[in-house]
This record gives structure tokens, sequence and C-alpha cells, in this order.
């Protein structure tokens, strides 16, 4: 039988060894400070160290989520998976929920009358919310482009933008978008990575952070 060396870590402790490991292997690396939770649990989530240094922070963009949860501001994502990611009892606690409107009837009527898609259609329905609001986006750069537009035009001012959709047609041109933003509080995956598990990974990072 070939022999492989397993660690020996108790199921409760699984977590914290990863932390460990990961805090480790981070060596000197500097963090900005304050973001050090964020940038690691994107790294627990994926064991990718390039989060290390391609997520781009906002000054005071940690203090004035935190504060936003604190306040009852609810998340919109652009799909189930990160809604399902989510820690929604601990956001509840806040007052705040979780939306996702990319399976409902009205925004896919809208996407197939405009030709658009659906994730900008669901932008627009969330303007429309009369509520704190923080985007995590984690999927589809047409959701930062149209958030861009709906910010420009003064339709919509978010707590925050987790701009971190993944792939390759106009990701990186759409997270450049929402860095450009002035006033706007962001925590964007600079390039090509990212995903509704780092969407929601950030959120749970933050929510995990106000304990």
């Amino acid at each position: 039988m070939h022999q492989i060396e397993l660690e020996k870590v108790l199921p409760a402790e699984i977590e914290a060894r990863s932390f460990e490991i990961i805090t480790e292997e981070l060596g000197d690396r500097l963090l900005v400070p304050g973001t050090e939770p964020i940038v690691k649990r994107c790294i627990h989530t994926s064991a990718d160290f390039d989060y290390a240094q391609n997520l781009v922070f906002t000054e005071g963009v940690v203090e004035h989520a935190i504060d936003a949860l604190r306040n009852g501001a609810c998340i919109v994502t652009d799909t189930q998976m990160g809604k399902a990611g989510i820690n929604k009892k601990k956001l509840a606690k806040y007052g705040g929920e979780v939306f996702c409107f990319m399976s409902d009837e009205d925004v896919a009527k809208i996407a197939k009358e405009q030709g658009t898609t659906r994730a900008t259609a669901s932008m627009d329905k969330a303007a429309g919310l009369n509520k704190k609001l923080i985007f995590a986006i984690g999927n589809a750069p047409t959701a930062l482009v149209r958030l861009y537009e709906l910010i420009q035009e003064g339709r919509l001012k978010p707590e925050l933008i987790i701009a971190v959709p993944v792939g390759f047609v106009n990701v990186v041109q759409s997270k450049e978008l929402i860095m450009a933003l002035k006033d706007i509080p962001s925590i964007t995956a600079r390039g090509r990575k990212g995903g509704s598990n780092i969407a929601a990974c950030i959120c749970n990072a933050l929510l995990y952070m106000m304990d």
C-alpha cells in the first residue's frame, strides 16, 4: 500500500488549521492593514494565493462595509450560488437579507425585450429597492457595467460593490470601471479571477469580522 502521511486534525479544527497554513505560506507578504481576514478567506475558499496581490480595496472600505451591515444593509448577488453561499443567519441578526433576481420572471421578460442580459435587468430591479445595498457580483461583468451606468445616472448609490466576476469577456474592463468610481466603496479582484464563491466569501468575511 502506498504510504501517504495524513495530517491528524480534528474536524472542528480543520478551518483553523487551514488559516494557520495560509498565514505561514503568506510569510512576510504585506497586506493592506485591516483587510487580512478578507484576503485569507478568499485564499481559503480558492486555494489561490494570487488573491494576496489582486484584491483592490478602496480606502476605509472595510469599516464602511461593516458599518453598513450593522445598520441593516441588504446584499444583492448576481447568482443563486452566490446567494446560497452567504451566511444569511448572521446577516439577519442585523436586519439584512440577500436578494438575487436572476430567476425572476419579470427580469427574464425585460432582458428579452431589451436584448440585454438578465444580470443587467436584475441590477435595474435592485435599483428600485428602497434599502441600503451591497452588491456582490461574482459572475456577470454586465451587472458591473450596469451598476456603473446607474451610479453615473444618479439612480443608485451602493454602500459597497464587491466586483469579482470570473471569466474572459469584458471581465477585466468591467472591474476597471468600478475601480474608476470615486465615491463608491469597493473590493475588486483585479484581472480575470473571481467567482460566486469569492463574492460570497468576501460577504462572509465582513460578517465574521463584526463579532
